[in-house]
């Protein structure tokens, strides 16, 4: 496994117009553990210099102490390396007083760790922003992997609220993006690849493109030992204090059960518990919550997904299978989910073809102010694009399959049936298919809008 920086143009935009601002610019970076945060800050002091340091979880000594290495072999100060700040007010000073003159970029990678240790943390920042680092030319950065926490340091009730000149939660990289970690895959091979890892460059990181996927699956997945068997326990238990409960919600929609009733009848619990837990994921970013695009969102008929395909996968299959791991039956794990993977798939292609549509969005015959699915009364639609400005509808099906002409024209005389009962009157409508393969992809196109993975190739 190797370092691999891919993508960010966009959050490295973003820190990098903020360098000529000629003031002091207090910047705020949060997101999952292994989401990408420390690669985007060192690709960013690689370009323009600066001091990055990261907190440990120890005493307060401890990490000012680290913390006056790291400054002193920066400033080949040799005073400051004999004689360690022993407390954050001299810390902050040193730093103000070296930026009054300069520019300089200051990174503090894993923040919370060191408000656990010291809850005065925060105030103290505040006090040293309001009234010495905003005069100055210090780039201060604070990352934090608890997304939890850092929201709370960044509440209404926290002495930082309203501090932060810019702030950036970082996300997983999109289908599109990911495709760099695996090039040696074909297309169809790491649209399975993306459906088990999703965007995570970590995870991505784990498997090798000179594997096949049921290798990758045995030998880099389904041991004891291996960061992606682990880690969804371990971000989870960070981020949720009864994680028990929540698991069992989780392993609940990772089944298909994603109306509130469905998951109350397979976990036990009640309607109200299961709504405050839902709500705890959603803000998490673990969960989302759709409804029919052509509704509200305050609307009734809500459904629960997971976010992440590595955590979709890891709750699928892993959690419930975990017995077999501990035991050293991979193997067997590896026999089920083979079985059942291109299933699982589905539901995960239709998320990657949303993307693909976003990413076409010129080329489409609408400019689409809602994207999203469509239900009523048993009738369903993968992926409804709405222009509600001209009044326009695109109507896709998501096949995760081969398509014939003869299917191909199945699905375009469907659309044209439901688009009737969406109640959307004097719309104008358009119809689409997105399947693995479709031929004869330039016949049926006039009929309707027809991708594949070939066309998903040239995007990526």
């Amino acid at each position: 496994m190797s370092w691999k920086f891919v993508d960010r143009k966009c959050e490295l935009s973003l820190l990098e117009n903020r360098l000529g601002s000629g003031k002091g610019e207090f910047i705020v970076i949060y997101g999952r553990r292994r989401v990408g945060k420390t690669a985007l800050i060192t690709e960013f002091l690689k370009r323009h210099g600066g001091i990055y340091l990261l907190a440990r979880e120890t005493s307060d000594l401890e990490n000012l102490k680290r913390f006056s290495e790291r400054i002193a072999l920066y400033f080949n100060d040799e005073v400051l390396l004999k004689n360690p700040f022993q407390s954050w007010d001299a810390l902050f000073e040193y730093l103000h007083q070296k930026s009054l003159e300069e520019k300089l970029i200051v990174a503090i990678d894993e923040f919370p760790y060191l408000v656990l240790s010291n809850r005065a943390l925060p105030s103290i920042l505040q006090e040293y922003w309001d009234t010495k680092f905003y005069k100055g030319k210090l780039y201060l950065i604070i990352s934090g992997s608890s997304v939890s926490m850092m929201e709370r340091l960044l509440g209404y009730k926290s002495p930082l609220y309203g501090r932060r000149t810019g702030q950036l939660k970082m996300e997983p990289l999109d289908f599109f993006s990911a495709r760099e970690f695996l090039p040696g895959f074909t297309l169809e091979d790491f649209v399975r690849a993306y459906s088990i890892l999703g965007g995570t460059p970590a995870y991505l990181l784990e498997f090798e493109d000179n594997l096949t996927l049921a290798e990758n699956l045995l030998e880099r997945y389904f041991r004891q030992d291996s960061l992606l068997y682990s880690d969804a326990q371990f971000v989870l238990r960070e981020e949720l204090d009864r994680p028990r409960l929540y698991f069992a919600i989780l392993e609940a929609i990772a089944r298909g059960r994603t109306t509130v009733g469905e998951i109350m009848n397979e976990t036990g619990l009640e309607r109200a518990t299961v709504g405050k837990y839902v709500s705890v994921l959603i803000d998490l970013g673990i969960v989302r919550r759709d409804v029919p695009v052509t509704e509200s969102r305050k609307s009734k008929k809500g459904r629960y997904y997971i976010n992440d395909p590595y955590f979709a996968f890891w709750f699928r299959y892993v959690y419930p299978n975990a017995d077999l791991i501990e035991t050293g039956n991979g193997d067997m794990l590896l026999r089920i989910v083979m079985n059942d993977l291109d299933e699982y798939v589905g539901r995960i292609f239709e998320d990657i073809a949303r993307q693909f549509l976003l990413k076409k969005s010129r080329e489409l015959p609408l400019r689409p102010t809602k994207i999203g699915r469509w239900w009523s009364k048993g009738e369903e639609v993968d992926l409804v694009l709405l222009d509600e400005i001209e009044k326009k509808a695109l109507l896709v099906e998501v096949k995760w399959k081969e398509l014939r002409k003869r299917d191909a024209f199945r699905v375009f005389e469907k659309l044209a049936g439901k688009s009737q009962l969406m109640g959307l009157k004097d719309w104008k409508f358009e119809f689409g298919i997105i399947a693995k393969r479709v031929e004869p992809k330039e016949e049926l196109r006039e009929l309707g809008y027809v991708w594949d993975l070939d066309d998903m190739g040239e995007v990526a």
